[in-house]
């Protein structure tokens, strides 16, 4: 089946544009595990994602240790959070990501298009890895979660970088249930990114197609291809 070629890609970043199992999930299950002494799995972290609402790391993270009967409060939870993954006196676990897409799919993908970021992280997380990874330039547009009043599911990011401009010359590439709401939300074409044979794919792929994805790819580094052979 043929599409119309994107005029605008815009791009979740955890998950799609960075590997943040080391990084994010590794912080979540060491959050939870200082607060309650419980080791939960990787696994696990899924199971709360494919639920509206848990886009945001520092909310998975206090509602898990709440559930387990602990009532540490969300600012709590948050600090300890923030000091596991940035570090404390060594390097914390956000040296542990991995940018995924190569710079030269990237020059390519914006020779195609409008190169534009939707992310629920706040700035400073996303400049350390724009810095690191030397890829601020490519993207025209940039919305943060700092950027919006009304965060994912709500489209107020995608409908920022769209700026009045037909939502269906643009596509969007998310990883989980909120981001697949807030592009059927603002009528901006989607495609789900959910590594094959992964938790992650195991449990969010039929939601995703649910909410209207394209199509599901197990890494962002196939969208190139996927366009050559589906855009016109």
């Amino acid at each position: 089946m043929k599409f119309p070629a994107p005029k605008i890609i815009i791009f979740d970043v955890d998950g799609v544009l960075v590997d943040v199992r080391e990084s994010f999930h590794r912080t979540v299950i060491e959050t939870v595990l200082h607060f309650t002494g419980k080791r939960v799995k990787p696994s696990e972290i899924h199971e709360w994602k494919n639920r509206s609402g848990f886009n945001d790391d520092w909310t998975l993270s206090t509602a898990w240790v709440q559930s387990l009967g602990f009532n540490n409060t969300y600012d709590e939870v948050k600090k300890k959070f923030v000091e596991i993954y940035w570090g404390k006196g060594k390097p914390g676990n956000v040296s542990r990501e991995r940018w995924i897409l190569p710079k030269s799919e990237l020059r390519r993908l914006a020779n195609l298009a409008e190169l534009a970021l939707f992310t629920g992280r706040v700035c400073a997380e996303l400049d350390y890895t724009l810095k690191r990874a030397g890829i601020r330039s490519m993207f025209k547009k940039i919305v943060t979660v700092e950027d919006v009043k009304r965060p994912k599911p709500d489209p107020e990011g995608l409908l920022t970088i769209l700026d009045g401009r037909d939502p269906s010359t643009a596509l969007y590439l998310g990883d989980n249930i909120d981001d697949g709401r807030a592009s059927k939300a603002a009528a901006v074409p989607f495609i789900g990114v959910l590594p094959y044979r992964s938790h992650a794919r195991l449990q969010r792929a039929r939601s995703l197609q649910e909410l209207g994805a394209r199509t599901i790819l197990g890494n962002v580094r196939q969208l190139e291809g996927w366009l050559h052979r589906h855009a016109q």
